[in-house]
């Protein structure tokens, strides 16, 4: 496998694009008051590298589906996504001023409207879901997996930020346990609902879920090393954030060098995964490769 930072999948910005277009389009035909249009606007639309949706995405196409009847779901991943980095930032959780290079919702409006437009964003992905399949059977599916894996998402969030483990639980597990469920979960479901709208196979819905069980754990793991090495001007949020915190993080436990080891552990995993899925795996070959190595 070839780790270039620079190799960012050539469609990743136009699918980033596509989703953008297709949330906006849907956000303007809703009727909202205004100034929660406005907010819900500005973090929902404010740029990002998307790369949940674009799981979905790519793998519905990598089971042999087709990209455009899974846009639904990753719109709605998006939303989701993005109600959780709103409440992510909110002074009760990790306070944060900036959120891709921008001030973060609670700082540009209030704590009010950030509240409430993390709220309209979670229900909105159920209604935007429920309203554009057209399958009852497929649009149930969905809107179970989303459910299960937000339920997931905000376990995860409770385990990290107001842990709950027997006494006895190693550190090591404790991290792990936090990122399969505050990151993991998500990117899961992401790659689980485009297999599901591609209509997979049992065999080829376990490939997809194992490559990103892998992925979303190596992503929280690049995360942590990017939050010690990186600075606040190149994250586009502040830096060392979980040191200040005192958070679990792979650094702190295991040094750079065992993190960036684990990284490319998990990498592997999940280009292994892929194996079976043959050349329509290609993309997400790719953004794999990009992720493990990426610098913001």
């Amino acid at each position: 496998m070839t780790l270039d930072p620079t190799a960012l999948p050539a469609d990743l910005a136009a699918a980033a694009a596509e989703v953008e277009a297709y949330l906006a389009t849907w956000l303007d035909r809703r009727p909202l008051p205004e100034n929660l249009r406005s907010a819900i606007a500005h973090v929902l639309l404010g740029g990002g590298k998307r790369v949940r949706p674009y799981l979905t995405l790519r793998a519905c196409a990598a089971v042999g589906g087709d990209a455009k009847r899974a846009m639904a779901a990753a719109a709605a991943m998006e939303m989701v996504h993005t109600f959780s980095l709103v409440h992510d930032d909110l002074p009760a959780m990790d306070d944060a001023p900036l959120r891709r290079g921008r001030p973060t919702l609670h700082v540009r409006d209030s704590e009010a409207m950030a509240l409430l437009a993390g709220d309209a964003l979670l229900s909105l992905a159920f209604e935007l879901l429920a309203d554009r399949i057209d399958s009852g059977e497929l649009s149930g599916s969905l809107c179970g997996e989303l459910a299960a894996a937000t339920n997931d998402m905000i376990a995860g969030q409770v385990y990290d930020t107001l842990p709950d483990f027997p006494p006895d639980t190693p550190p090591m597990a404790r991290l792990e346990t936090i990122h399969r469920n505050k990151t993991g979960a998500l990117i899961r479901c992401a790659c689980r609902m485009g297999a599901i709208c591609g209509d997979a196979s049992a065999d080829s819905l376990a490939s997809i879920t194992a490559y990103a069980e892998a992925v979303g754990l190596m992503f929280q793991v690049v995360d942590d090393l990017l939050d010690v090495t990186q600075t606040t001007e190149q994250l586009g949020k502040v830096a060392d954030r979980d040191a200040d915190h005192g958070k679990l993080t792979y650094p702190a436990l295991i040094g750079l060098e065992a993190s960036r080891a684990e990284i490319n552990r998990q990498a592997q995993t999940a280009l292994d995964a892929l194996a079976p899925l043959g050349p329509p795996g290609d993309p997400l070959r790719r953004l794999c490769g990009w992720l493990a190595v990426r610098t913001r």
